[in-house]
């Protein structure tokens, strides 16, 4: 899936390829890795985003994410629940992620492989990720082939 969350970035070309998977020697840091291709580039670069795995609580409880997928997977057997809370944690980094990696952009990139580090940008994805909640969990869903329950407004 390809979502639109370049929407102040369209001069990139970005595609999801791993993660999130935990940063050697920090584990409480997670990454997740982009391809990133500008037109006016020949060839792409691969940005690895952390994030710290206490920030990705708090988002999660300021999303109220739980909240907002609860009837989404009311459709599914119980037994699975383990399974999709699993994959939701994952697609949630990813999600994160792809955020701060739009408020990179949004400076620009040099061309060449770069990482975002676990301890930048982390007042800017505070807001940005709660004016961002409809696209986290438009994402989430989307990776879980599950419809959005509309009843759960997405903001305050």
């Amino acid at each position: 899936m390809i979502p639109e969350s370049t929407r102040d970035v369209p001069s990139y070309r970005i595609t999801f390829f791993l993660g999130p998977e935990s940063v050697e020697g920090r584990p409480d840091v997670l990454a997740c890795v982009f391809n990133v291709k500008k037109r006016s580039w020949k060839a792409g670069i691969q940005v690895s985003v952390e994030m710290r795995t206490d920030q990705l609580s708090v988002l999660r409880q300021k999303m109220r994410l739980a909240d907002r997928l609860a009837k989404s997977l009311t459709a599914l057997d119980p037994r699975e629940h383990p399974h999709y809370q699993e994959r939701i944690t994952d697609f949630f980094a990813q999600a994160v992620c792809w955020c701060k990696l739009d408020l990179r952009l949004q400076g620009g990139l040099i061309q060449e492989n770069q990482r975002i580090l676990a301890d930048e940008l982390t007042i800017e994805l505070d807001h940005e990720a709660n004016n961002r909640v409809d696209y986290v969990l438009a994402y989430i869903l989307a990776e879980l082939d599950l419809v959005p329950d509309r009843s759960v407004p997405s903001s305050y």
